[in-house]
């Protein structure tokens, strides 16, 4: 019987090992929408097809480094040969919700074949959340945050050598250290902001205004997380970025996490819908909900829901691929 606690715990599969575990405003195309256009009267009817984007595989990988390398082998890509035989997923988090919204997914997506599910193995503990964000902000001392990153990358570790083919991290935050906990990792690390773009590229969207370039919203709680995960490979790509403003984030996205998390629904749904229709009056195509404190508040049946993306599940499909990558 599985069991999965959720305290400094693990979710177990079969086949799986055990373990305790600023608003930047660079660049022409990066717009901030204001709260101050829109109305909150919404309607609400059927329930929504997730989004589900075509993906390919064209971006190569590099090559797998050993442990003392300089870069982490963490692009998204086609996985022959940089994955490990066991085809085990490994999963890292600090957010036992999170890690069990990607696993449910994880395991519901790679059977509906009748297919058993890949192997995976998951370490996650809740404390390194409290020393990498105290205050529940970015604002953390470098001692504190120093350490944090140490037992994550020993987690990380831990994975490389459990046999894990790749490893993902469920948590959106923990993104915004991607970079320092993988560096050095020999198999595919592979960064949630890369599997969202690379979906959306596949896609190939039509610009929803006539003369502009592909707009997406992006809608976060935090500045470095959504400037590291999204904003600057959006841009990169092409995209029209389009986030809220310093008064929408003051008077909607924050105080409709506040409002959840004071089990205020009605007024958390609200607040949060006056966010999502200030960026599509703007004409964006799609809106990535660029925190996991912003997934769940809607409920499925909300239409708005239609037009926005849950990164976990670019995460789940990237992971399922590389899992199920042919082996040397």
């Amino acid at each position: 019987m599985v069991q999965m606690s959720l305290q400094r715990s693990i979710a177990v599969y079969p086949r799986c090992s055990l373990s305790d575990s600023f608003h930047r405003v660079g660049g022409s195309r990066r717009r901030w929408a204001s709260c101050r256009s829109q109305s909150s009267r919404f309607a609400y009817n059927a329930r929504p097809s997730p989004i589900v984007l075509k993906t390919d595989h064209a971006i190569d990988p590099p090559e797998p480094k050993d442990l003392d390398a300089s870069s982490s082998a963490s692009r998204s890509g086609p996985y022959i040969g940089t994955c490990h035989p066991s085809g085990a997923v490994g999963v890292m988090g600090a957010s036992s919700s999170s890690c069990l919204r990607f696993l449910e997914k994880f395991v519901s997506w790679s059977t509906g074949g009748g297919e058993e599910a890949p192997p995976f193995i998951i370490c996650n503990d809740p404390l390194v959340k409290k020393e990498l964000l105290p205050s529940g902000t970015q604002s953390t001392s470098g001692c504190s945050a120093s350490i944090a990153l140490g037992k994550l990358r020993q987690k990380r570790l831990f994975l490389e050598q459990s046999g894990a083919c790749c490893i993902v991290m469920p948590c959106q935050f923990l993104h915004a250290w991607h970079d320092e906990i993988s560096q050095g990792c020999s198999v595919p690390f592979i960064h949630v902001g890369d599997c969202v773009v690379k979906e959306l590229k596949a896609a190939n969207l039509k610009p929803v205004e006539y003369g502009s370039n592909v707009r997406v919203g992006v809608l976060f709680t935090d500045n470095k997380l959504a400037t590291n995960c999204y904003l600057d490979k959006l841009e990169s790509q092409g995209f029209e970025v389009l986030c809220p403003d310093k008064a929408s984030m003051e008077r909607t996205v924050l105080p409709s996490v506040a409002a959840f998390g004071k089990g205020d629904m009605e007024g958390a749904r609200n607040l949060l819908r006056v966010s999502l229709q200030v960026l599509l009056v703007r004409a964006v195509n799609s809106i990535i909900l660029a925190s996991d404190d912003l997934v769940g508040i809607l409920p499925d049946d909300d239409p708005l829901l239609k037009k926005c993306i849950d990164p976990l599940d670019a995460l789940v499909r990237e992971a399922i691929a590389c899992a199920r990558a042919p082996r040397p």
